[in-house]
C-alpha cells in the first residue's frame, strides 16, 4: 500500500512538473515574439557593439555575444517546439471533434495523422481528383463565379 502512496505522490509531482514547464514555456514563447523583446535584443546588440573600442575588439568580446547567442538559440528550439506541439495536438483534437460531430464526415480520418507516409499519399490523391472533378463542374476559374474581392 506504502508503494502505490508513493507512486501517487510520484505521479502528481511529475504532473506539476510537466505543468509548471508548460506554463514557462508559453510564457516565454508568447513574450519573446513581443515587440518589446526583439527591441530588447536589438538594444542588446548594439550596447555590445558600441562596447567593442573599450574591449578592443578583442576574442572575449567576440566570445561574449556569440556564447550568449548560442545560448539563447539552443534553449529558444526546446521551448518553441514544447509550444508548436501543444498547438498542434489542440488543433487536431479540435478537427477530431468537427469530423465526429459532423455526420456526413468520415470517421476514419479521425486518426489519420497515424497512417503511413505511402497511405496519406493514397489519401491525398483521391482528394486531389475529386477536387478537380469539383473544379470542372463548378467552373470555379471563371471570373463569374469567383466572389468578390474587398
Amino acid at each position: 500500500m506504502r508503494w502505490r502512496k508513493n507512486q501517487h505522490s510520484n505521479e502528481k509531482i511529475t504532473t506539476q512538473l510537466l505543468g509548471g514547464f508548460q506554463k514557462f514555456a508559453q510564457t516565454v514563447v508568447r513574450t519573446s515574439g513581443h515587440p518589446l523583446a526583439f527591441t530588447i535584443a536589438i538594444g542588446i546588440i548594439v550596447i555590445w557593439g558600441l562596447s567593442g573600442p573599450i574591449f578592443h575588439f578583442g576574442n572575449t568580446w567576440l566570445l561574449v555575444i556569440d556564447t550568449i547567442g548560442n545560448l539563447i538559440t539552443f534553449l529558444m528550439i526546446f521551448l518553441i517546439r514544447n509550444a508548436q506541439n501543444r498547438e498542434s495536438a489542440a488543433v487536431q483534437l479540435k478537427l477530431d471533434e468537427l469530423i465526429r460531430a459532423t455526420k456526413a464526415a468520415q470517421n476514419a480520418f479521425l486518426d489519420i495523422e497515424e497512417l503511413s507516409e505511402e497511405d496519406l499519399g493514397k489519401i491525398r490523391t483521391r482528394f486531389e481528383r475529386l477536387a478537380r472533378t469539383a473544379r470542372k463542374e463548378s467552373a470555379v476559374g471563371s471570373p463569374a463565379n469567383c466572389p468578390p474581392v474587398n
